[in-house]
């Protein structure tokens, strides 16, 4: 078992000599390996994008900048020019423009929220893919999950926030 230390002067004398740590503190290695690509057999990479109640998995690997999601085009199921350059942003801001094709499956909420999640996902999976284009991701803001959500109705209100209208009469 550990000796047990009572004041500073033992511990700064405990260190000095190279003795083990106290019980409790763990050692800390200063050797800051680089971050290895995580692909699967085929070439992929895997991650999980979220936004709002949409959860996003993805898939991406090499190829000519094809997006599918949910079996469809992109044209097709986000068919407004907004979610489009949503789901685009990782790849202009990593600087990797149809370079990489995405194939994603999302479920639940909105369209907004879908696009975000896909976004979010994508940009995961870059970094896991090449960690090199992290800094620039990171930096945009894309790798961390937006956490806002629709705010509950409360009892006695008309909405979250919103009251009944007050009548004076």
């Amino acid at each position: 078992m550990a000796e047990t230390l009572s004041s500073l002067d033992e511990l700064k004398g405990a260190v000095a000599e190279g003795s083990a740590p106290a019980a409790g503190a763990t050692s800390i290695s200063m050797d800051a390996s680089p971050r290895e690509p995580v692909r699967d057999a085929l070439g992929r990479s895997y991650a999980t994008g979220k936004r709002k109640d949409a959860v996003a998995r993805v898939w991406i690997k090499l190829g000519s900048g094809k997006v599918t999601v949910n079996g469809k085009e992109i044209k097709t199921y986000f068919a407004r020019p907004v979610l489009q350059m949503i789901l685009r942003q990782p790849f202009s801001v990593a600087g990797v423009e149809d370079q990489f094709d995405v194939m994603a499956t999302v479920k639940g909420g909105g369209l907004s929220g879908q696009a975000g999640a896909v976004k979010h996902g994508i940009s995961k999976a870059l970094q896991l893919y090449d960690p090199s284009l992290r800094g620039a991701l990171k930096a945009a803001g894309f790798l961390t999950r937006d956490s806002r959500v629709v705010e509950r109705k409360k009892f006695g209100k008309r909405k979250a926030r919103r009251s009944f209208q007050f009548s004076k009469r």
